[in-house]
């Protein structure tokens, strides 16, 4: 998957379509999705892997090998035409990142500064807001986009 897949200039969707696997052990989801995110995040800055059209039997050994590990993941399903139809995120935030994901899907494109100005009513301030937001990027739930000196984020499946 490494060497197959270029760079993008844009954030780019890399649909890893399980459609038709019937069985997939932690080690090979492990390798496979966990380890081409980790590797997307932290090499291909643009690339957002994410896991499709998981069958039961995989979804149900994603969902526990990532909670075993405390990480977290956001799965989708595709239509025929290749657009999201569902998503589903495997897992467990804590409640502040939880708060934050839920925070960017429901107001789409936003930055720390934003996130402050909006919930000035909590002591949150915008460096706060931004770790949470790095860290929701980093586990690849949300797109990071560079504006000038700062960087807003949206929800990954916002692009599909």
């Amino acid at each position: 998957m490494i060497t197959a897949t270029p760079s993008a200039g844009t954030p780019t969707l890399a649909f890893l379509d399980f459609e038709g696997v019937e069985v997939a052990t932690a080690s090979f989801l492990r390798e496979s999705v966990i380890g081409f995110r980790d590797y997307a995040r932290q090499a291909l800055p643009n690339i957002y892997p994410v896991a499709a059209n998981l069958p039961a039997a995989v979804a149900e050994e994603l969902d526990f090998f990532v909670r075993a590990r405390g990480d977290v993941v956001l799965t989708c399903d595709l239509d025929a035409q290749g657009k999201v139809v569902a998503s589903r995120l495997f897992g467990d935030l804590d409640p502040a990142q939880r708060a934050t994901f839920d925070a960017v899907r429901e107001v789409g494109a936003i930055s720390a500064p934003e996130l402050a100005a909006r919930f000035a009513d909590q002591p949150i301030g915008p460096t706060a807001w931004n770790n949470r937001l790095s860290a929701l990027a980093n586990k690849g739930l949300l797109i990071e986009r560079r504006q000038g000196k700062s960087k807003s984020f949206s929800p990954l499946l916002e692009i599909a």
